[in-house]
């Protein structure tokens, strides 16, 4: 049954988009000519985009903004009573302090060593390599990379061999060390999750902060180095400045994607020992308790806080390309 529906979408959603196309172009003919026929043009043809979009991002948007206000089955209206409980109860309090930390470390880790890694591998003659060996965990799914780095953390008891690769390098470095239970130790779980983001998300900061940095004028770094300029304070007044726009649009990237972190965590701890985010949480709403509000009214908190990221993104680029247009 499902491969006769698999054959039917495939069948009929290139048909449909065929008859659309067959059916418009008598409808502009009957338009009118010149200013009005062109003017109609675009709206024909942009109609199934639009019909989409209300269908699949729309609709479900206003449908989940009215579930977050209802009861568990979204049969009876509560007001915020769900809202209330998102920002009172204490286990959702340990939710947002997880996605504030989240947000705020892995940001701040990716940013830093991605920059980092973008100057110093500017400046070594195998640049190629160094690079595609940053970015290779990029190509991996976040379902891999928890596998891996579950079994990375795996911890045996002091004495036996550790099969765990951090806790049998940190046994083999340091001595006296007596190896962690990373991810169950509620003092280092949730950096030990972070770690494994960070880890994922550097090669894409590094190549988008080095295409920024091989776009500042060498003429620039020459002169201030002739006036007597260090290393860092060419760092701190040229490259930085000129490099912002770069970095603040990774930044906003990186704060995008963080706000909705949910493979890692399920992955590696299923949100338990006080590692759970909305993402996390809000999917354990939904399926596991079946209360449909508190799920809603975390989707929409977590529209909300990515909302003005999204925004702040697009009028930085609108600017840059009003910038672009005036130079021109």
């Amino acid at each position: 049954m499902r491969l006769v529906s698999l054959l039917a979408a495939v069948a009929l959603v290139p048909a449909s988009l065929a008859a659309y196309v067959y059916a418009a172009e008598p409808i502009l003919a009957r338009s009118g000519r010149g200013g009005k026929r062109a003017g109609a043009r675009p709206w024909v043809w942009l109609a199934p985009t639009v019909a989409l979009l209300g269908l699949f991002l729309v609709y479900p948007i206003v449908e989940t903004a009215i579930l977050a206000f209802r009861d568990a089955r979204g049969q009876r209206f509560v007001g915020l009573e769900n809202f209330a409980r998102v920002f009172t109860d204490k286990a959702m309090l340990v939710v947002l302090r997880n996605n504030l930390a989240w947000l705020v470390f892995f940001t701040a880790g990716t940013l830093g060593l991605g920059l980092l890694i973008a100057l110093l591998s500017d400046r070594v003659r195998w640049e190629p390599l160094a690079k595609a060996s940053i970015f290779i965990p990029m190509a991996i799914s976040f379902v891999a990379a928890g596998v891996i780095w579950r079994f990375m953390f795996e911890f045996r008891p002091a004495g036996e061999a550790q099969v765990g690769t951090v806790n049998a390098i940190a046994s083999a470095l340091i001595p006296g060390f007596e190896p962690k239970a990373w991810l169950f130790d509620k003092a280092t779980n949730n950096p030990a999750l972070i770690m494994v983001g960070i880890w994922m998300w550097t090669g894409f900061a590094m190549v988008i902060l080095s295409a920024g940095l091989k776009g500042i004028p060498t003429e620039l770094i020459e002169a201030a180095r002739i006036d007597g300029a260090g290393e860092f304070q060419i760092f701190l007044r040229v490259i930085l400045p000129l490099a912002a726009p770069t970095i603040a649009v990774v930044a906003t990237t990186l704060m995008i994607n963080v706000l909705k972190v949910f493979d890692i965590v399920y992955v590696m701890t299923n949100g338990a020992l006080e590692t759970e985010v909305i993402a996390n949480r809000m999917y354990k709403e939904l399926f596991n308790f079946r209360h449909f509000g508190r799920a809603s009214a975390l989707a929409l908190l977590l529209l909300f806080a990515v909302a003005p990221v999204i925004v702040m993104n697009v009028k930085r680029y609108k600017e840059g390309s009003a910038r672009h247009g005036s130079a021109r």
